[in-house]
Order: structure tokens, then C-alpha cells, then sequence
């Protein structure tokens, strides 16, 4: 059977609703993606910084509880100016030129949710250029 596999970036504003159990009750759309019933995330690629290590380390547990088929990844990217439209691009290129696809297994999703704008369009157009 095919995998799924989801990219996407930590999303240290959306993502983030503290370290009590109040974050249960905040929307959180990287947790929400994997809530979905009609749609199971075998594999999410998280990219994030240094500094997200310990956000990403919440969610990879939240996550675990609640898909816990759900393997969570940790991509951590070196960004300086996360609004630099050829500094983003130029670290999403790099990671997709080295990431081993297995498009004859996996069907591929980009989680454009989180991230700034410049993430966001990035992706899109690395999407489209394959």
C-alpha cells in the first residue's frame, strides 16, 4: 500500500499554544493536519530551526497521541532571514534536491499552513518547477 508523506514547517505562531493542557483547546494546523479521519499521514517532514528544536519536540509527542501511526520527522534547517525570498528557496531546493523520494511508494503533500508567506509561495513554485 502507498504511503503518504507530508512536508512542512513548524509553525512557531499557529503551532505553538503553550506547554499545558490549554493547548489542546487552541487550533493547531500541523497537529489538525493529522486529525484528519479521510486522510492518514504516514510520514511528516517538519523543517525548523534551532531554536523551534523544543516546539517540535511537543508536537512530535502530541502528534503520537493522537495518530500514533504517524512517524513524525525532524528536519532541522538553518534559516537567517526567513522573509528572504532566495535564502528560503534556495533551503527548500537544497532539502528537496537531497530528500530521497520514492514516488513509486509514496504520494507527496505540502503543508503550506504554517511558515511565512515567503515559505509558502516558495513551496508552491518548488512544487510546480518538480
Amino acid at each position: 500500500m502507498r504511503k503518504t508523506v507530508a512536508f512542512g514547517f513548524v509553525g512557531t505562531v499557529l503551532d505553538y499554544a503553550g506547554r499545558g493542557s490549554q493547548r489542546w483547546s487552541k487550533w493547531r494546523p500541523t497537529l489538525c493536519l493529522c486529525q484528519q479521519e479521510s486522510l492518514v499521514i504516514d510520514r511528516l517532514e517538519l523543517l525548523h530551526d534551532a531554536r523551534s528544536r523544543s516546539l517540535f519536540e511537543t508536537l512530535k509527542r502530541d502528534i503520537a497521541s493522537v495518530s500514533p501511526e504517524t512517524e513524525v520527522v525532524s528536519v532541522e534547517i538553518e534559516l537567517h532571514n526567513p522573509w528572504d525570498f532566495e535564502e528560503v528557496y534556495a533551503c527548500l531546493h537544497d532539502f528537496a534536491r537531497g530528500y530521497e523520494f520514492q514516488p513509486e511508494k509514496e504520494d507527496y503533500l505540502i503543508h503550506i499552513t504554517t511558515g511565512t508567506h515567503v515559505a509558502q509561495i516558495c513551496w508552491f513554485l518548488l512544487a510546480e518547477a518538480r
